[in-house]
């Protein structure tokens, strides 16, 4: 598995751009330790990661932010709960819903518009499939 990776697909995919990871160092020259903290949209995500290389913390921080996009950890460092519910992800639904959205989406679509497309599709299929949380719902939304 390639957390960092994984979390820039993930991120994009979602429409949340690009995740910057932010590097510090600490400790004597024969004893350095990193710590990475990742933020998406200048918003810290997760609880960052610590390790003996930058390579090692970040990949720990890009574990720690894919949990909090799950839903499964903290979206902060200090345990404050996130504010929004979050989508659950499904790797194979979301990857259909983007292809469909693809497919279908006229010549003269922008990039946001089959985003917004494929966003609908899968919330569409989550709340056919019991999951999701409620306020997705958006009754003046068009389909």
């Amino acid at each position: 598995m390639n957390a960092k990776g994984d979390l820039i697909a993930r991120a994009l995919t979602l429409g949340l751009g690009a995740p910057t990871f932010e590097a510090e160092t600490h400790g004597p020259p024969h004893d350095r330790r990193f710590r990475v903290t990742v933020r998406v949209g200048g918003q810290v995500l997760g609880g960052g990661g610590e390790g003996r290389s930058k390579r090692d913390a970040e990949r720990v921080a890009s574990e720690s932010a894919l949990q909090a996009l799950d839903g499964t950890a903290p979206a902060t460092p200090h345990g404050a709960p996130p504010t929004q519910e979050r989508w659950p992800i499904y790797g194979a639904v979301l990857a259909g819903a983007l292809d469909a959205a693809l497919e279908f989406a006229p010549e003269d679509a922008t990039l946001d518009d089959v985003r917004v497309r494929a966003a609908r599709m899968y919330r569409d299929l989550l709340r056919d499939l019991g999951h999701g949380p409620d306020e997705l719902d958006n009754p003046g939304e068009a389909p």
